[in-house]
């Protein structure tokens, strides 16, 4: 089995809150990511596959494709964008980064080729807090 990781960068906004709870509850649960204004992250998205080299191309998958696929399913629809508000995936849930790791994976894991699975997603929203999917 042989692992392959491809990075990518995007920058979003957002807010955790709970509509559910008072101002004060949120505030006291959240702290400053709870700002009324937003608050926004440059996030580093590492996106691993797993599988079996190809012997003719010696590849377990382009990267080139890999990347364009990324940036077609995910980065589009993140990038720049109002995760709370802009990014259908995330309608109704809390958009905490690991949320947002998880429907990241939706959003990619059916798309690659047959011979390919995604084996992590990882989520850098600052230098010190990241989070890693693996799947359901």
């Amino acid at each position: 089995m042989v692992y392959l990781t491809r990075l990518e960068h995007f920058n979003a906004a957002h807010k955790l809150y709970n509509p559910n709870w008072s101002k004060e509850q949120n505030d006291a649960v959240f702290g400053v990511c709870a700002n009324e204004n937003w608050h926004g992250h440059n996030f580093d998205l590492y996106i691993t596959i797993k599988g079996t080299v190809d012997p003719d191309t010696g590849f377990l998958m382009d990267v080139k494709k890999l990347s364009k696929l990324v940036q077609e399913k995910v980065i589009k629809k993140v990038d720049h964008k109002n995760l709370n508000l802009d990014v259908d995936f995330l309608r109704g849930k809390m958009c905490s980064t690991e949320n947002l790791a998880m429907g990241i994976w939706h959003e990619l894991a059916p798309h690659l080729p047959e011979h390919v699975k995604l084996h992590c997603v990882k989520l850098y929203e600052t230098q010190r807090i990241y989070v890693e999917y693996f799947g359901d």
